[in-house]
C-alpha cells in the first residue's frame, strides 16, 4: 500500500525556517531566514490538508496552483513543483521572499482556521524557486517563432518586468524604459535586503536581457525622451511606472533638516548596500547612525524604515502609528521582527509639529541647517484615540485634548504612502484619462486605457499596492496586448 504523504498536520507541527537571531541580523542587510533542508521542506509541504476548495489558493492573487506544488515538494518532485509554480508566476522566488503571506494565502489556509498552524506557503515557495535556480531549471526566454510587432514598457518594477517577459517569450520584442540606473524598481531601491537581497532581482533581471529583453535605463519619460516618441517607435505601449510622489504632513516646520521622506531614505541605504557612493548618506542627511530616530506611519514602508534604521546604528528607533496595533496595515510578521529587534511601537499617537535644534554628538553627523531650515530635535506627539468607524468600517482616530508631549529625535521618517505622479501633464499627453485620485484610468481585465495601443498596470492604476498584484496585473497585460497586436495584424492581412 503506498505510504500517505500529505495531511501530516495532525501530527507534524508548523515550523519556519530557522531565523538568525536578533542581534546578529540587526548587523548586516542579510534575509534573516535560513534555507529549507530538503527533508525539512518535504517534511512542511507534507502538513498541506488537500482541501477541496483551497483557499490558500484563492486568496492568492496569482492563484497560484498552491496545494499542487506543495504534494510535488512533499513527494521529492522538485522539479515539478517548480514547473507548477512557474506557471502563475513570473518571480515566485520574489514572492516567497516578500508577500505578506499572513495576509494572504497562509492567513487563509483551511488547517490555519482549525487551530493546527499554517502551512509555511512562502517558505516552501522560496524553497522551490532557489532550487530551481541553483539546479538550472530557470531558463531564458526561447520564443519558438519571433514577431516583429514591438511593445514599449515604461517602468521596470514588478508589473513592467512581469509583462516583459510574458510578452518576450511569445516572441514579441520588447524594450523596457526606466527613470533610474537598475531595472527593478522599488524591488532595488524600496525594498531593503534584509526582505529581499538585492541579487535575486538582479539575477532575474540578467536573465531577461539574455532573453533578448532591451532594457533603457537612466531616462525619464517627459524630460529624456517624450511619450510621444516612445508610442511612435513601438506598435503598444504599456504603462508601469508605480507610484513615487510621497504623502506629506500639513504641520508646522514639516520641512526641517532631518525630516526625510522614506522613499529617499531607503533608496540611499540601498544604494550604500549596492555599493554605490551616496553623499547624503556620507554627510549624515540620511543614515541613522548614533541617532534618535522616529519614523511616522504604520505600513510595511515604515517597517522597512525602522529596520533599516537599526541596522544603520541609530541610539533609538521609534514608531508613531495614530491606531493600534490590529488596525495597523503593515504585516504583522514584520512588527514582530522589528520589536526583536530593538524598535518601539507607540500606538495611538500621531506628529503635531517639529521643533528644536540637535545637539550633543548627533549634530557632529549632520549639517546645522539646509537652506535656512533649522535641524530638528524633537517631535510634538499628539496622543489619540479611536472613534466611531467611518465609511470604510474602521475606527477613524480623534486627538485627545491636552494629551501631547515632546518626543526627542535627530532623524524623522515619514512613511506616510505614496501617491501617482500627474503623468498627463508630466508627459505632455492628451486624452489619457485618469481617476479623481490621479491613478490612470485602466480596464481591469485588459488593462486597455483610453488611448488605442496604450495599456497600464501596477500601483499607477491601483494606487500602492502589493508586487503580487503588480506581478498579476502586468501578466494579464501581455495576454491582452498579444490579442491587440494579433487582432491588429489580422485587419492588416485583410
Amino acid at each position: 500500500m503506498a505510504t500517505q504523504k500529505m495531511l501530516k498536520f495532525v501530527t507534524i507541527g508548523r515550523q519556519m525556517p530557522e531565523k538568525r537571531d536578533a542581534a546578529s541580523r540587526s548587523e548586516d542587510f542579510h534575509e534573516i531566514y535560513r534555507e529549507f533542508a530538503d527533508a525539512k521542506a518535504k517534511e512542511q509541504a507534507s502538513r498541506c490538508s488537500q482541501c477541496g476548495v483551497p483557499y490558500c489558493q484563492s486568496h492568492c492573487p496569482l492563484h497560484n496552483n498552491i496545494p499542487d506544488w506543495l504534494r510535488l515538494t512533499a513527494e521529492g518532485r522538485v522539479q515539478e513543483a517548480w514547473l507548477r509554480a512557474q506557471e502563475t508566476n513570473s518571480f515566485p522566488e520574489i514572492c516567497g521572499r516578500i508577500c505578506p503571506q499572513d495576509r494572504l494565502c497562509e492567513g487563509n489556509c483551511v488547517i490555519e482556521q482549525s487551530g493546527h498552524g499554517t502551512v509555511t506557503i512562502g517558505a516552501i515557495e522560496k524553497y522551490i524557486t532557489d532550487t530551481a535556480w541553483e539546479q538550472g531549471w530557470v531558463q531564458p526566454a526561447a520564443p519558438l517563432q519571433e514577431r516583429p510587432e514591438s511593445i514599449g514598457i515604461i517602468g521596470a518594477g514588478p508589473g513592467g518586468l512581469a509583462a516583459a517577459d510574458r510578452l518576450r517569450r511569445m516572441g514579441f520584442q520588447v524594450t523596457v524604459y526606466d527613470r533610474h540606473d537598475r531595472a527593478g524598481g522599488l524591488m532595488i531601491y524600496g525594498i531593503p535586503g534584509f526582505k529581499l537581497e538585492k541579487q535575486v532581482v538582479e539575477r532575474r533581471t540578467r536573465q531577461l536581457v539574455q532573453g533578448g529583453v532591451e532594457f533603457v535605463l537612466n531616462v525619464d519619460v517627459g524630460q529624456d525622451i517624450s511619450f510621444d516618441a516612445i508610442r511612435g517607435k513601438h506598435d503598444a505601449v504599456l504603462i508601469a511606472t508605480g507610484v513615487y510622489k510621497t504623502r506629506d504632513l500639513d504641520i508646522d516646520n514639516a520641512a526641517a533638516k532631518g525630516v526625510v521622506r522614506a522613499l529617499d531614505y531607503l533608496t540611499a541605504s540601498n544604494r550604500v548596500d549596492l555599493g554605490d557612493e551616496i553623499p547624503d548618506y556620507e554627510d549624515g542627511e540620511l543614515n541613522a547612525k548614533g541617532k534618535r530616530v522616529v519614523v511616522i506611519g504604520g505600513g510595511d514602508t515604515a517597517m522597512d524604515c525602522v529596520r533599516t534604521a537599526i541596522r544603520q546604528g541609530a541610539q533609538s528607533v521609534k514608531c508613531l502609528y495614530r491606531r493600534d496595533r490590529a488596525n495597523m496595515p503593515g504585516s504583522q510578521r514584520e512588527v514582530q521582527n522589528a520589536e526583536e529587534e530593538g524598535v518601539e511601537f507607540v500606538w495611538l499617537t500621531a506628529p503635531s509639529a517639529f521643533a528644536g535644534h540637535v545637539t550633543g554628538e548627533a549634530m557632529l553627523a549632520q549639517e546645522v541647517d539646509v537652506d535656512g531650515l533649522a535641524s530638528v530635535g524633537s517631535v510634538r506627539v499628539q496622543r489619540m484615540r479611536l472613534g466611531p468607524p467611518d465609511v470604510s468600517g474602521r475606527q477613524s482616530p480623534e486627538p485627545i485634548e491636552g494629551a501631547d508631549y515632546d518626543e526627542p529625535a535627530e532623524l524623522v521618517i515619514k512613511a506616510l504612502g505614496f501617491e501617482p505622479e500627474e503623468l498627463p501633464r508630466l508627459w505632455g499627453v492628451d486624452g489619457l484619462e485618469v481617476t479623481r485620485w490621479g491613478t490612470i484610468k485602466a480596464d481591469y481585465q485588459t488593462h486597455r486605457t483610453s488611448l488605442p495601443g496604450i495599456f497600464a498596470v501596477g500601483d499607477i492604476v491601483r494606487g500602492a499596492s502589493l508586487v503580487v498584484w503588480a506581478i498579476r496585473d502586468g501578466r494579464e497585460a501581455a495576454d491582452s496586448i498579444a490579442g491587440y497586436l494579433s487582432g491588429a495584424a489580422r485587419v492588416a492581412a485583410e
